[in-house]
């Protein structure tokens, strides 16, 4: 598959397709959305959103989540605030999220069944990385959505100005639901 999409490429920089993605580096609308990696939102998001390329910063990983106070999606919100000059965050779960009721011990049989050892796991664990809390997901979404929101919100290093708003869209029509 990769090797096609470098082929694929290759051509959509010869007919210069990318003409019309072509902005810079701050988004228009002072905007971030952190959102979930699952593939229905891929255009979904940004077209019920009404965004264009350029229009805002989309943060995405498993289940729209900051797991902790320092993990990488934190981190690139801060990032986003104070080189970007991102002055709102939209938090954007969705209805039927594959992170909902994710659990290491899922994973954990998982990853043996596919050759890693309980030694790597166990190494893994002596080294501080709790691994049930890690690739744990949620039970519930509202509440998720409610804890990522409150996260940012009082985070130290979030200036009090920055708007941040939490919401689930439906993965099928794009609605969306304000999580207050």
């Amino acid at each position: 598959m990769i090797d096609q999409i470098i082929d694929y490429n290759k051509i959509f920089v010869e007919k210069k397709g990318y003409e019309k993605y072509i902005t810079d580096k701050y988004p228009d609308k002072k905007l971030a959305v952190l959102s979930c990696m699952d593939t229905r939102l891929t255009e979904l998001l940004p077209a019920a959103l009404g965004l264009k390329n350029g229009d805002a910063k989309i943060i995405k990983n498993a289940g729209g989540l900051v797991i902790s106070a320092f993990d990488s999606a934190m981190r690139s919100l801060i990032v986003a605030i104070y080189e970007l000059g991102v002055k709102e965050i939209m938090v954007v779960a969705h209805s039927h999220c594959g992170a909902c009721h994710m659990s290491f011990d899922h994973f954990h049989h998982e990853m043996t069944r596919r050759g890693v050892t309980d030694e790597t796991i166990e190494t893994i664990q002596k080294c501080g990385i709790d691994l049930h809390h890690w690739l744990e997901g949620f039970k519930d979404t509202p509440t998720s959505v409610k804890k990522t929101v409150d996260t940012i919100k009082t985070h130290p290093l979030v200036p009090k100005d920055i708007v941040v708003r939490g919401f689930i869209i439906d993965s099928e029509t794009g609605e969306l639901e304000e999580i207050r």
